[in-house]
C-alpha cells in the first residue's frame, strides 16, 4: 500500500524536524524543503499528494511559492502553515484554493498540530473521493 507524500516547507530546521515526526507518525510519507525554490523543485521532480507551506520563506514568500505550485498542478491541496497571518496573505491564499489556513504560534501546541493533522486528513480524503470520481 502507497503512502501519501506531504511536502513540508520551511526555514526553519526545528518546525521541519518536529512537525515532519508528527507527520510521520500520521503515517504519511515526508518530503521537506527549507525554502520556495527547493519546494518548487520537488513539487515539479516528485509526486507529492499535499504541500504544508510555510507564508515566510527567505527566498520568496508563500504566496510567490503558491502561484508557482498552481502552475505545476493546479488540484493539489496546500495547507498555509504560518507565524505570521494577515489578512492580505489569507485572501491571496484563498483565491489560489488553499485547503486551509494554520497559525503556528497563536494556538497551544497539541491544538495546533491536532488542528493541522485535521487539515491534512481533510485534504487527503478529499483526493480520494476526487480520484474515486475519475
Amino acid at each position: 500500500m502507497s503512502r501519501e507524500k506531504i511536502l513540508l516547507v520551511d526555514d526553519e530546521a526545528d518546525i521541519l524536524e518536529v512537525v515532519g515526526v508528527r507527520i510521520k507518525s500520521w503515517g504519511y510519507e515526508l518530503l521537506k524543503a527549507k525554502n520556495g525554490k527547493e519546494a518548487i523543485g520537488i513539487v515539479k521532480a516528485k509526486k507529492t499528494d499535499l504541500v504544508v507551506l510555510d507564508y515566510m520563506l527567505p527566498d520568496m514568500d508563500g504566496i510567490a511559492v503558491l502561484k508557482e505550485i498552481r502552475k505545476i498542478n493546479k488540484k493539489i491541496p496546500v495547507i498555509m502553515f504560518t507565524s505570521y497571518p494577515n489578512p492580505t496573505a489569507m485572501y491571496a491564499a484563498e483565491n489560489l484554493g488553499i485547503s486551509a489556513y494554520v497559525a503556528k504560534l497563536s494556538i497551544p501546541s497539541d491544538d495546533r498540530q491536532a488542528l493541522l493533522k485535521t487539515a491534512v486528513d481533510m485534504a487527503i480524503k478529499k483526493i480520494s473521493e476526487d480520484n474515486k470520481k475519475a
